[in-house]
């Protein structure tokens, strides 16, 4: 019982900062006919979805900010690219996300060296999402305090959910170091910005 309720304390510790950065989709957003997905309602479940959601904007805005030539750039040259760190994220999405699901991570390419392009970046961190999109949005309470196998171990399915939201809102981190060298403007900034105007 306190392992779950760590767990829970985990995911709540995450993610409820980061919901507090996200706004509401405007209602133009999606058209008439398009009924946005239904999210979770059970607390741990619709914590956890906060959080994914919030860093999936993150690194969405963030790819599409960013022109091409700059998907090359590099602070110093022991660090990934602006490029290859959203690569990175949409590997590691994948396989946490694959984890999650217990099924065979469905990406075999190693995106940071196939991912050359910022359209092909793009695609990659979409295609991630769209694959974690299933079990953030079909989640319960239930399911996420299933135990699912990790290696030789047994975790909660929330802990392979709360490592990914972990790993995106580290390496959005990055991204903003790496836009703000270049005068970029974060999303997340941006957004909070425009919520106190």
């Amino acid at each position: 019982m306190k392992r779950i309720l760590a767990v829970a304390a985990l995911a709540l510790l995450i993610a409820v900062p980061v919901l507090a950065q996200t706004a509401p989709p405007a209602a133009s957003a999606a058209p008439a006919a398009q009924a946005a997905p239904a999210v979770p309602t059970e607390p741990l479940s619709r914590v956890l979805y906060g959080g994914y959601n919030s860093q999936k904007m993150n690194l969405t805005q963030s790819a599409e900010k960013v022109s091409e030539a700059d998907y090359g750039f590099q602070p110093t040259k022991e660090v990934r690219t602006f490029g290859q760190m959203l690569a990175h994220v949409a590997n590691t999405q994948f396989t946490y996300c694959a984890a999650a699901k217990g099924e065979p991570n469905p990406n075999k390419d190693d995106l940071e060296k196939t991912a050359l392009t910022k359209a092909a970046v793009q695609k990659a961190l979409a295609d991630s999402f769209a694959f974690c999109d299933t079990i953030y949005l079909s989640l319960t309470d239930a399911k996420a305090m299933e135990l699912i196998k990790v290696g030789q171990n047994e975790i909660p399915r929330a802990g392979r959910l709360i490592s990914n939201i972990a790993h995106d809102n580290e390496h959005y981190g990055n991204l903003v170091t790496y836009m703000r060298i270049k005068g970029i403007v974060p999303p997340s900034t941006e957004r909070a910005q425009q919520m106190r105007k």
